[in-house]
Parts: structure tokens; sequence; C-alpha cells
């Protein structure tokens, strides 16, 4: 029977560095069973950050990207020797176990993260994040577009004068009504990060009478990520 099992044996290419990103299932409907407070829900937001330390604590990969309800983690070393059964399959049922532990609430239904295995280059690392990033300011913008619109119109009428608009015009709109998204926190327009910073340690060393510098490398999580750039990425150890 286990020649059945067709794909266990698919590995991730040799040689290359994978991303697995990792999107809620249907976390619209669980928004509104949780009451989630829009455009952007704080507590939501530090969930998924812990969420992300988890993350990056059992599997280490070398960054964690997120915003909303989607994860992407990058990886050199690949787990379970690259096969993508195994990374698709333990990833996201973590990723969904830490939700529940972390949000601590009831839910009417178990909420749930599908996963995909994207294999990529250096050369393309910081387009992939500059994607993600670029759709992190997109949903910030319509979130605050269709949030200050149903305070003014019923639902329907609300969801009708937003489709069509650009992000520019959304943007301009609610500048007009007193809202600056340049002035809202960084996380709500660029997302955060998880990675690996160095903290210096000075401790006294008895044998040689003197003060010794030392550093310990740590889990850090960003709010304040800037504009995604090539010289990030080398800062952080992603790229060389």
């Amino acid at each position: 029977m286990k020649d059945y099992e067709v794909y266990s044996s698919l590995k991730v290419p040799k040689n290359s560095k994978v991303i697995v990103r990792l999107d809620g299932r249907a976390f619209h409907q669980l928004a509104r069973d949780l009451e989630l407070v829009k455009p952007y829900d704080e507590n939501f937001y530090g969930v998924i950050s812990k969420v992300c330390e988890d993350l990056f604590k059992e599997f280490s990969p070398l960054f964690i990207y997120s915003f909303s309800d989607e994860i992407s983690l990058i990886f050199d070393n690949i787990p379970f020797d690259g096969r993508i059964e195994k990374i698709n399959s333990v990833i996201a049922s973590f990723t969904g176990a830490s939700f529940v532990i972390h949000y601590g609430n009831v839910f009417k239904k178990p909420p749930a993260f599908d996963s995909r295995v994207i294999p990529i280059q250096d050369e393309d690392i910081l387009k992939y994040f500059k994607w993600r990033q670029d759709e992190s300011w997109r949903n910030c913008v319509n979130s605050h577009g269709i949030s200050y619109l149903k305070s003014k119109y019923p639902n329907n009428e609300a969801n009708d004068k937003i489709k069509g608009m650009k992000l520019n015009e959304i943007h301009e709109l609610l500048f007009q009504n007193g809202i600056n998204l340049n002035d809202i926190e960084t996380y709500k327009k660029r997302g955060i990060g998880i990675y690996r910073k160095d903290k210096k340690i000075v401790g006294f060393n008895k044998k040689e009478n003197k003060n010794q510098t030392s550093y310990r490398s740590y889990v850090y999580t960003d709010w304040q990520l800037p504009i995604f750039s090539k010289d990030f990425f080398k800062i952080i150890g992603v790229i060389k």
C-alpha cells in the first residue's frame, strides 16, 4: 500500500532557498465570528506576531514576514529533508495550533492555514518580499477606505463606492476626510518581520581581571520595518 503514496517522495529542488507561504483559511468569516475591530485589530496582530515567533523558534527560518493573516518563511536549511508533503502539512498545522493557543478564545469553527512551497533564487528574494510588502500597503489602503465608507454609508453602498477606485483615489478620499495614512503605525503599512539580531553582552573575566564583550543572538520581532531593499536583506543575513 506504500506505493499508493505517490507524492510522499516529492522534494524541493536542491541548492535553492525555499519560501513557505501560509494563508488563513476563510479568515473573513473568522474576523466576523471574533468581532475583530476594523480596519485593524491590534490584538489579532499581537497574536499573529506570537505565532510567527513560535514558527521561528520551531523551524529556524532565515526570516519571517507577515501582514494580515499571511505569513512567509524563507529557509536556507530546509526542514524535513525537503519533503513537500511534510513541509506543508506540519508547518500549516503547527501554525493553526499556535494561533488557537495564543488567541485563547472559543471558536465557532477551528481556524486553519493553507501552505505552499516556493523555491527561490537569491536574485528573486527581494522581488518576492517587495511584492508581498506592496500587497500589505494595498491591504492597508483598502481596509481603511472600506472602513471609512462603511462609517458613512450602508455596507452595500460602501462596497459599490470602493469598487474600481485606485489606491491613490482611496488615499486622497481618506486624506480629504482627516485620515492621513502616513501617520498610522508602520506595521499596518509594511507588515512585521521576525529575524535574529545580536545582543551585546559585557561581562567580567575573572582570569584576566577585565571586562569582556560578547554577542548573543536572539529572536527579534520588527514592528518598524523599512521599505524592503537589498541592503536590508544583506544586513539580516538572508542574501550575501
